[in-house]
C-alpha cells in the first residue's frame, strides 16, 4: 500500500533516461528527511508520466508536492531511495518560500569525502570504495558567491558539448562541479566560453551512482537567494 508524503523540490535535475526528482520532506511543520522518488528500473531516471501532476506540468524548484511512494529503496550511498508508486499523479499543494531556504538546509561543511579530483574538477568525485561508506547522497548549501564557468567539450564524433561548471568555496574548500541543473543549463547554453559570476544561492549537490571507478559530485539545482531564475516565477 502507498504512503503519501510532502516534499520541497528541490531538484529535477537530467540524469540517464530521464530526470532526477528530490527534496526534503515535510512532517506538519517540522523539516524531514531528504527524499528521492525512484522508478522501478535500478539507476534511470524518472519519465515524465512518472514524475509529473495530474494536468502534464513538472514539478518546479520550491513546489510543494504530496508523492505516492511504495517503499524505501536506499541503494548503494543513495538511502534516500523511495519507490514511487507509478499509478499515481503527483500533486501541487504549495510553493516554499526561498526567505525560508535556510530552515532546509544542510550544515556547512565538507561535501562528503574532499580531496579527489577530475582532469576537470576539483574536490568532485568520491572512489567507489569510499562512497560505500556513505549514508547520504543530497545536500542543500548555501554558497555566498558562485562563478559559472561555460566551456566546449570535445565529443568522439569531432562536435562540441557546451557544459556548465559551478565553481566556489564551502568551508575554506574549492569545489569545481558540474552542473545537471536544466534551467542553468538551457540558461547558458547560448552564451560564449569563459567565467560568470552569480548572486548568492542555494545549491543542491547529489553524489551520484558509480560511474567507472567513482562516484561524481554534481550541482543538481541552483536556487538564486534573491528568488530569480525559478522556472515559475520569483518567491519571496
Amino acid at each position: 500500500m502507498a504512503t503519501v508524503k510532502r516534499i520541497v523540490c528541490l531538484a529535477n535535475s537530467r540524469m540517464r533516461g530521464g530526470r532526477c526528482v528530490a527534496g526534503r520532506e515535510l512532517i506538519g511543520n517540522r523539516v524531514g528527511p531528504w527524499i528521492r522518488p525512484v522508478p522501478e528500473r535500478p539507476g534511470d531516471g524518472l519519465l515524465p508520466f512518472e514524475r509529473c501532476y495530474s494536468d502534464g506540468t513538472e514539478p518546479h524548484l520550491l513546489d510543494i508536492m504530496e508523492v505516492h511512494l511504495l517503499r524505501h529503496a536506499g541503494r548503494y550511498h543513495h538511502t534516500e531511495n523511495w519507490l514511487i508508486d507509478p499509478n499515481e499523479r503527483w500533486a501541487k499543494v504549495g510553493e516554499f518560500p526561498v526567505r525560508r531556504l535556510r530552515e532546509l538546509a544542510d550544515p556547512s561543511g565538507p561535501l562528503w569525502i574532499d580531496g579527489h579530483d577530475s582532469p576537470a574538477g576539483r574536490n568532485d568525485r568520491v572512489p567507489l570504495a569510499l562512497a560505500k561508506g556513505l549514508t547520504s547522497s543530497l545536500k542543500l548549501i548555501w554558497v555566498p558567491q558562485l562563478t559559472f564557468m561555460v566551456t566546449d567539450e570535445q565529443q568522439e564524433d569531432g562536435s562540441k558539448r557546451r557544459r556548465v561548471q559551478a565553481q566556489f568555496f564551502l568551508a575554506g574548500v574549492e569545489y569545481h562541479l558540474w552542473v545537471t541543473d536544466p534551467r542553468i543549463e538551457g540558461e547558458y547554453e547560448h552564451r560564449r566560453p569563459g567565467e560568470y559570476a552569480c548572486e548568492e544561492s542555494y545549491l543542491t549537490i547529489s553524489l551520484g551512482e558509480p560511474f567507472g571507478f567513482f562516484c561524481y559530485k554534481l550541482v543538481a539545482a541552483v536556487i538564486r537567494a534573491g528568488g530569480g531564475g525559478l522556472s515559475n516565477g520569483k518567491r519571496s
